[in-house]
């Protein structure tokens, strides 16, 4: 569903991506972790349209985001950690909008919106007006409209930030379902426990290098800590480890 080849990122004289190369299957969860100012943003903004690369290719579902971008933007949603609504709709007037925007049927919407509401325990205040919405009610409506959607690729960039423990443990189950209905799901995360329990697979990026990928047990042998550590541990001994010099992607 995503597929990256030859990835390159340069600001003036920094390099904030260097020739990335990465490939995400249909049905499988990544978790792309790093450092700040590892990277991370800047591959998702690219992944989704917002910012072009220096150099390299990036395909969604098959479609080149430099020659077909419309064809790939149809078919993946980008959900960032400071989420953006439009402030004078209201809740249901902004599902309805995304829905019309993507081409879902009038009829799925009529049934789906009303759930999508509820579930998120959104429903009280679906007509109040999107800017009297706290940042996690704002996030979880982003969420809701990605349900509503049903893309081939979700990127999440920090997505719990300004959930609730109950919307964060709701999240979870949401992740393997949209994964389960055959979407890639690209997400960049500081929570490693997440992590660890949640995704299939896990990506390190260092000083815009990707210096380990695979399974978590994978990146765990890969950074050689005991086999009893969690994969914080393995991620501190990788990145502390490529400061002195990289290893290779696995």
């Amino acid at each position: 569903m995503i597929e990256i080849h030859g990835l390159t990122k340069v600001f003036g004289s920094f390099k904030a991506i260097d020739r990335l190369d990465l490939r995400v299957e249909p049905g499988e969860i990544f978790g792309f972790l790093g450092p700040n100012g590892a990277g991370k943003t800047t591959t998702v903004k690219i992944l989704s349209g917002i910012m072009r690369p220096t150099s390299g290719r990036v395909s969604v579902a098959g479609f080149d985001l430099d020659s077909a971008p419309l064809e790939a933007k149809r078919r993946l949603a980008y959900i960032p950690d400071e989420p953006f609504v439009y402030p004078k709709l209201t809740g249901w007037e902004f599902l309805r909008f995304m829905g019309d925007l993507y081409g879902v049927d009038p009829d799925a919407q009529r049934r789906e919106i009303p759930k999508l509401l509820e579930q998120f325990d959104l429903a009280a205040q679906s007509g109040e007006l999107l800017e009297s919405y706290s940042h996690g009610m704002k996030q979880k409506l982003l969420i809701a409209s990605v349900l509503l959607r049903k893309p081939k690729v979700v990127l999440f960039d920090e997505p719990t930030v300004g959930l609730d423990p109950r919307s964060i443990r709701r999240f979870k189950t949401l992740l393997a379902e949209i994964a389960a209905a055959g979407a890639a799901v690209f997400m960049c995360t500081h929570i490693l426990d997440m992590a660890e329990k949640l995704c299939t697979s896990i990506g390190v990026l260092n000083a815009g290098q990707l210096i380990a990928r695979g399974t978590v047990h994978e990146v765990k042998l890969l950074s050689k800590a005991p086999s009893s550590a969690t994969l914080e541990e393995a991620f501190l001994a990788l990145t502390e480890d490529a400061a002195g010099g990289l290893r290779p992607a696995v």
